[in-house]
């Protein structure tokens, strides 16, 4: 059996891309979206279960403000439509819809790309990557004002939503997570 490695990027192994290839992450379309704290880390707070079946989420401060900037990505990103949402105490999970309604407009001269900027290839204005990066940044800045250590995963978890039944599944699980967290905890650990 051969094993065949990464490839190497400045004499560093690389991981490929976990992003669908040749799909447009500007598109409009529905993503589930999983992003996690370095090491799993609960900085969002703690599972409480009152009852069998009765799970909520309590907040930390640093989950109040991951709630909070997630709840604020429409007023950055006016194109984005938010759905099911939860903070968990490692990870957040939420549903980001992209739905632009782009009228092509005459190009007038006015802006012009800038040359020769591999960045501006990679961080497409409006894409789900500068979305979550942004998202990301603004917990990560305020965060580190209560806990120097914070930290994310440098990547996330992205599902493109294809149909409806799937879109339902997904929001049923969001909004059940806290429920299911002892569950999903003892298999893992």
């Amino acid at each position: 059996m051969k094993i065949t490695m990464p490839d190497k990027f400045r004499n560093k192994y690389r991981i490929s891309s976990a992003r669908l290839q040749n799909w447009d992450y500007g598109r409009n379309a529905a993503y589930f979206v999983t992003i996690c704290t370095k090491n799993r880390e609960h900085y969002f707070g703690s599972v409480q279960s009152p009852n069998l079946g009765d799970s909520t989420m309590q907040l930390s401060p640093i989950g109040k403000l991951a709630e909070k900037y997630w709840m604020e990505i429409s007023r950055h990103f006016p194109f984005v439509q938010l759905n099911a949402f939860v903070v968990m105490p490692n990870h957040v999970h939420g549903i980001i819809v992209i739905d632009r309604n782009d009228v092509e407009t005459p190009k007038l001269g006015v802006s012009t790309p800038a040359p020769n900027n591999p960045a501006a290839e990679k961080w497409k204005s409006g894409t789900l990557g500068v979305i979550i990066n942004q998202y990301k940044r603004a917990v990560t800045i305020n965060a580190r004002k209560i806990n120097p250590h914070f930290a994310w995963q440098s990547r996330y978890h992205d599902h493109i939503i294809r149909n409806n039944d799937s879109f339902e599944l997904i929001c049923n699980y969001i909004l059940s997570n806290p429920e299911n967290w002892d569950v999903v905890r003892h298999k893992t650990d």
